[in-house]
């Protein structure tokens, strides 16, 4: 088994690699005719920009594989993963201690490995595009509150789910997921009141008109929003969006400052009608019963496979502790979440055809949302030619040049 197990590992990542090989490949060879709406916004020069753009994020992005994979294979396979365990449990008595602090240590190894990634993602690659607008100060403070957040978060879901794995040993696995299920609802409210202002200012909309707008969009969506609110994103970075946070009564509409001054007043309340056409289809809702009902049979499926005492022998050891045979799980989990990412982005594309739908028959036309899209495009440098393959397993959105197409033409009916 731990043979098949580490073949397994490296074909997926031997294909991860080769489809990101591909899509640089194509990105760089499928020069096509861009559709009316690309008139006067992007041109030869832009593309190559954008080309240069990707290349560079690919080849960060490789490294961070061949990091990952090198330390995965060391650490699952180089017996580091036996010694690891070793060591936490002659650190500490108890069961849940031993589990929060083995994957506590765990999660501060992975921080340290990241921040190198972090700061040249930051400093260098985002610098050079023009797209970092954040000082290292502010990095750092960022750095600090997400260690504040995570860590209180880390006790709170490591912390209750290992007291119920203690406490109800015969049915653990349906209280962990009920009690993941009641902390993920009540994140949701509390993040955009209490989390998210640690990151950003938000202040309400400046532009009267603009939020007479949505106010009107919203009512004829059907959709309740406490407030309509910008944040100041540009503290930070160049690229931009629009977002719905919080349920209840502390939903709102966000949206990016710097969206604020890409896009002209019609062309943001079309993107933002194609927002709103995730939450009136249910979207929204739909994917959160569906992460749920998924993490209630992984729950299950963990408490059968930890009970059966086969996962240490699966890597050819003759015993694990509980949290290690759990971060085991995980792995495999990840391997599996593979073969389910072309069903996942498949499903994503359809959601945002319908939000694509919705919105030109709430604005009465796609030409506001393809000129929006299309700004949005050229000022985030966005791949407008990607690999058919690499679509159809990756992408959650349809490629940007045939969803402008029908866009232009008031339908949506582009192949997912």
């Amino acid at each position: 088994m731990k043979i098949f197990l580490l073949s397994l590992y490296l074909l997926i990542s031997v294909i991860r690699f080769t489809l990101e090989w591909l899509n640089l490949r194509h990105r760089q060879q499928a020069r096509k005719t861009l559709p009316a709406a690309f008139a006067g916004q992007i041109d030869e020069e832009r593309l190559q920009r954008s080309d240069a753009y990707a290349l560079a994020g690919d080849k960060l992005g490789l490294v961070e594989d061949l990091v990952t994979l090198l330390l995965t294979l060391l650490f699952l396979f180089g017996g580091l993963l036996p010694w690891f365990d070793r060591q936490v449990n002659g650190m500490a008595d108890g069961f849940i201690l031993r589990g929060l602090l083995f994957f506590g240590l765990l999660a501060l190894a992975q921080l340290l490995i990241g921040i190198p990634f972090s700061l040249y993602r930051n400093f260098v690659l985002e610098e050079r595009f023009g797209f970092n607008q954040m000082s290292f100060k502010l990095w750092c403070a960022d750095l600090l509150k997400s260690l504040l957040v995570g860590g209180v978060l880390f006790g709170l879901l490591a912390g209750g789910s290992l007291w119920l794995v203690n406490a109800v040993p015969q049915t653990w696995w349906l209280w962990v997921w009920g009690f993941w299920c009641g902390l993920t609802l009540f994140l949701m409210y509390i993040s955009p009141t209490l989390i998210e202002p640690l990151f950003f200012k938000f202040k309400p909309l400046e532009k009267a008109t603009l939020e007479e707008g949505v106010r009107e969009l919203l009512t004829k969506a059907g959709v309740t929003a406490g407030k309509v609110l910008q944040v100041d994103a540009s503290r930070r970075s160049g690229h931009s969006n629009a977002y719905f946070t919080g349920i209840g009564k502390v939903k709102r509409v966000v949206l990016f400052d710097t969206l604020l001054e890409q896009l002209e007043d019609n062309e943001l309340l079309a993107v933002l009608a194609h927002e709103l056409g995730h939450w009136s289809c249910g979207h929204i809702r739909k994917r959160l019963i569906k992460s749920q009902v998924v993490a209630l049979l992984s729950c299950w499926l963990a408490y059968v496979l930890l009970n059966g005492g086969l996962l240490p022998g699966w890597l050819g050891l003759e015993q694990l502790s509980f949290a290690g045979q759990v971060l085991l799980l995980g792995w495999l989990g990840s391997l599996a979440g593979f073969f389910w990412t072309p069903v996942s982005s498949w499903w994503s594309r359809r959601d945002e055809r319908q939000a694509d739908q919705f919105a030109i028959n709430l604005v009465g036309g796609g030409r506001q949302l393809a000129s929006g899209l299309v700004k949005l495009a050229r000022e985030n440098l966005s791949n407008l030619f990607p690999h058919p393959l690499y679509v159809k397993i990756y992408y959650s959105h349809p490629p940007l040049v045939e969803r402008v197409q029908w866009l232009e033409q008031g339908r949506v009916d582009y192949e997912l």
